[in-house]
């Protein structure tokens, strides 16, 4: 920005641009849970060699569960497939559109978080995916990510109302959701394409109001995280 822009001006243009996007960029956490302390930070170019390592080897833990696109899980998760993600993720959190997180676990990448789908006004609704490597299953890393993700934004990010769409076979993420407090809605018929067919997902959401003092402080709470 040229010196001869005051600081006014400065701090007009800053405010305006995060108008745009409330809530991205940010850090979120630690929260420690049993596998580690989990933290949440943007997605950056420098991820492609540790987020192609775990897609490629954890195809058959994910595969399954996501929608179907086109050429091989070697091609779209490949090295290369990195960049151009990478770019399409800042873009849409630069819109405003997304807010899109990678999940780290004792400051190693392990999956990632996304709110996708933003729109303001009236509604103020959004949903949010994630995925978490194989081998941080069961250890509490998903429920912490959402924990954080979803207060964030019903905070910073200025939302009202955040939904997730799951197959009922995945009942490792149903629970998750659940864990985290959202609430069963019904079930979508021929809802996704996914592995290759039109897949029914269950329906589940959360609201500011059911919110209460937070998703993170209701898992400390229950035992089931702690700040470091």
């Amino acid at each position: 920005m040229p010196s001869s822009v005051s600081a006014a001006d400065r701090r007009d243009v800053a405010t305006d641009y995060a108008g745009r996007h409330p809530g991205w960029p940010a850090k979120l956490g630690p929260l420690v849970v049993p596998a580690g302390t989990v933290q949440l930070r943007p997605p950056r170019l420098l991820d492609a060699a540790a987020w192609s390592a775990i897609r490629l080897r954890d195809r058959e833990h994910l595969e399954q569960w996501e929608p179907t696109a086109t050429g091989s899980w070697a091609q779209r998760n490949g090295f290369w497939a990195w960049p151009p993600q990478w770019t399409s993720l800042r873009a849409l959190a630069r819109r405003g559109q997304s807010l899109p997180f990678v999940i780290t676990v004792d400051g190693v990448f392990a999956g990632q978080i996304t709110v996708g789908n933003i729109v303001r006004a009236a509604l103020r609704s959004a949903w949010i995916g994630y995925w978490v490597s194989s081998q941080q299953v069961g250890g509490g890393v998903a429920s912490a990510a959402v924990a954080l993700l979803a207060d964030h934004c019903f905070t910073f990010g200025q939302l009202h109302r955040l939904e997730a769409t799951v197959r009922p076979g995945n009942e490792a993420s149903v629970r998750v959701l659940r864990k985290t407090g959202f609430r069963e809605e019904g079930l979508f018929l021929r809802y996704l394409d996914v592995a290759g067919a039109w897949r029914d997902h269950l329906c589940f959401a959360i609201t500011e109001e059911e919110r209460g003092d937070g998703l993170v402080a209701r898992m400390i709470a229950r035992g089931q995280a702690r700040l470091p």
